[in-house]
């Protein structure tokens, strides 16, 4: 049951895409890639802006479409905030970026696969092609915590392809929000013997330890930022296994993706954005607060115009927020 059953619906299309690019990817994930467009009521998508969202990890875009308890998924959310006028009509995509390690950061890895380069040519032309929507100008993207880093990302590397961001709760600052999760996944290849047999276990089921899924977190990340061809699924960890000391240039291949030291080096390309957004929660489980603390601070140094919030709540049910962060985007993707 729709929470305001009252309100014109948008409609969802269902679209496959036969991906080139993900093609014999190391993880042996499938190439063929569901997305679900949403086009508001009365339109077609024609000549209106385009929003992609980036799920967050171990979720999909599929899982925003869904059925919610005591609440909206994203497309009865659209459909208010437009119906209500808080929202221009937006065509909005839903891709599905999972992986067999759990999720996605969006960027390119020789171990998780080219996902930046996926989002940003195959699925921006199967989706713009079918509708006549977005466009040079007209593209913007979000997400939250792995996804608001994916927005991020692609805010500072993809300029040329996005004209408006909102980095929800987005990862950064790494050695807060990673560093704490090495020893357990230490502790989670020495139970199971090694990385490989951890995650076949995990994924073979029938059912896996809460812990064990911030473990495969873990190792997700580093098949993400360190992929390593030559090991199990492209995951080498940057630390000793048995002292879990730092190894200092596998760390460093982290953190030259980490958000608060891409700015350094893309603060240019984020002042060509019509709209950036960044916010984190108060008491952010991950304490993700700080690392967004840092970005916005660097963000303001260098001149970068953008929308700063940290609002009361932590790291989980935090949709409702993009009852003030869509507007904002489509608002500027109108202009």
């Amino acid at each position: 049951m729709r929470q305001h059953h009252d309100i014109p619906r948008g409609t969802l299309h269902r679209l496959t895409i036969q991906s080139e690019i993900l093609q014999d990817n190391l993880l042996g994930d499938p190439s063929a890639r569901e997305v679900v467009v949403y086009t508001p009521h009365g339109h077609s998508g024609q000549d209106l802006p385009l929003l992609v969202d980036f799920a967050a990890y171990t979720s999909s875009g599929l899982a925003h479409i869904g059925w919610k308890n005591f609440g909206e998924n994203l497309p009865e959310r659209l459909d208010r905030l437009i119906e209500n006028g808080a929202l221009a009509p937006v065509v909005v995509a839903f891709p599905d970026c999972f992986t067999r390690l759990g999720g996605n950061q969006f960027i390119d890895s020789a171990a998780m696969g080219p996902w930046a380069t996926f989002v940003t040519t195959e699925l921006l032309e199967a989706v713009e092609s079918k509708f006549n929507c977005g466009g040079q100008g007209r593209r913007g993207c979000f997400g939250k915590s792995s996804g608001g880093y994916g927005a991020m990302v692609h805010g500072m590397l993809h300029a040329d392809v996005w004209s408006a961001v909102a980095c929800h709760s987005g990862d950064m600052a790494f050695e807060i929000c990673y560093l704490p999760e090495f020893p357990s996944a230490l502790r989670a290849i020495q139970r199971a013997g090694s990385i490989e047999s951890f995650v076949e276990g995990f994924l073979s089921g029938p059912k896996y330890p809460g812990s064990s899924l911030h473990d495969l977190m873990t190792f997700a990340m580093a098949a993400t930022y360190d992929p390593a061809p030559e090991f199990y699924a492209g995951i080498r960890l940057p630390v000793d296994p048995h002292t879990c000391e730092l190894i200092p240039e596998l760390w460093q291949n982290w953190l030259r993706w980490d958000p608060v030291h891409l700015v350094e080096k893309h603060a240019e390309d984020l002042k060509s954005l019509k709209a950036l957004w960044l916010e984190c929660g108060d008491v952010d489980q991950y304490n993700l607060l700080y690392g967004a603390r840092r970005l916005h601070a660097k963000l303001r140094a260098a001149g970068v115009d953008h929308i700063y919030q940290e609002f009361e709540g932590n790291h989980s049910s935090i949709d409702y927020r993009l009852d003030e962060s869509l507007p904002h985007l489509v608002k500027a993707l109108g202009q």
